[in-house]
């Protein structure tokens, strides 16, 4: 269906008031991040879609100081649980409690009772506790004892996941990885960015406290949310969104014949929703009121990379799934 010139230019014009916000929400974070303007913004794009966010990094690379600080900006409730080993599934959405005094018995609500949950190191701690959360986030309400409880608006997951240590970690089966709508790779500063780091953390007094003001509350993140259903994405753009997810499952359709025998499972039609959703909001982002297939490419790594999986002769061959991306990228044809 082909969308009219002043239709584009009406939806345009609001989101381009809706979306005023941005770069403000981006200075008040950046007042206590350096750098990560991806991780940041994706972790954004992530609220405003309600797809939940898997982060992967080393120590050190600013992922929880980021989160609280959106969440600051945000005037959201936060959240953080340290995943172990020895942790149970009620000590994250909470357990029922006998009162001896009174006889009776009361829940008691767990940290998932929040709009930003972020889950540090998720593949320490055993499948039951990581079901536990996974259900919760899919559901988006949490079982206590016989009571349903629905969680707060708007909910988010951040799920890190360290890719160095790898000794006593249970990792995520494929299936509850499909839950996330992005997989981050959380990178190192730059040397420029690095030395802004030190150079901040050595000339602020010890105690000092920089004040994050609120940009925008959950009331005007609904609004987005609602500003974003409205945006236009023509037709050819959705068929070059399903194109290039459909390629990861036959990839020989776009002349990768080659490529068939490194990927054993392609990504699911959720990909194709998430990532129809995630290019609305990397155009948001960007104060436009239309998709562009430029949007689809930007978003499409961190959407596809953890639902591709390879087969032992990719292993071999040291084919990575970011190779497999962008080959597929490189060869969908573009509207």
């Amino acid at each position: 269906m082909s969308i009219g010139a002043y239709d584009i230019r009406v939806v345009n014009d609001m989101v381009e008031r809706e979306s005023a916000f941005v770069d403000r929400l981006m200075a008040e974070v950046h007042k206590i991040v350096v750098g990560q303007d991806e991780m940041i913004e994706r972790v954004f794009m992530g609220l405003l879609c309600g797809g939940h966010v898997l982060l992967e990094g080393a120590p050190g690379l600013a992922k929880t100081l980021t989160v609280s600080t959106l969440a600051r900006a945000l005037k959201l409730d936060f959240k953080r649980v340290q995943f172990t080993p020895d942790l149970l599934p009620s000590d994250v959405v909470g357990t029922v409690i006998y009162n001896h005094q009174t006889g009776t018995f009361t829940n008691r609500r767990g940290p998932v009772f929040t709009n930003l949950l972020l889950a540090d190191e998720i593949n320490r701690a055993p499948a039951k506790v990581q079901s536990a959360l996974l259900e919760s986030m899919a559901e988006r309400q949490v079982t206590i004892g016989d009571s349903t409880h629905p969680l707060p608006r708007p909910f988010l997951v951040l799920a890190t996941q360290n890719p160095i240590e790898q000794e006593g970690t249970y990792s995520l089966p494929e299936a509850q990885l499909d839950r996330f709508m992005f997989k981050i790779k959380v990178s190192y500063p730059t040397a420029e960015q690095e030395l802004t780091i030190m150079q901040r953390i050595g000339a602020a007094p010890h105690g000092t406290h920089v004040d994050v003001q609120a940009v925008i509350g959950p009331e005007e993140i609904a609004t987005v949310q609602q500003t974003m259903d409205r945006m236009i994405v023509e037709l050819p753009v959705q068929k070059y969104i399903v194109d290039v997810v459909t390629a990861t499952r036959t990839p020989a359709a776009v002349g990768l014949e080659k490529l068939a025998p490194f990927i054993d499972f392609g990504a699911s039609p959720r990909a194709s929703i998430a990532l129809f959703q995630a290019a609305r909001a990397h155009a948001f982002m960007r104060h436009r009121g239309y998709v562009s297939p430029e949007d689809v490419k930007a978003i499409a790594p961190d959407i596809l990379r953890h639902r591709i999986i390879l087969s032992y002769e990719a292993e071999a061959e040291g084919e990575t799934v970011e190779q497999v991306v962008r080959k597929i990228l490189e060869h969908v044809q573009v509207p």
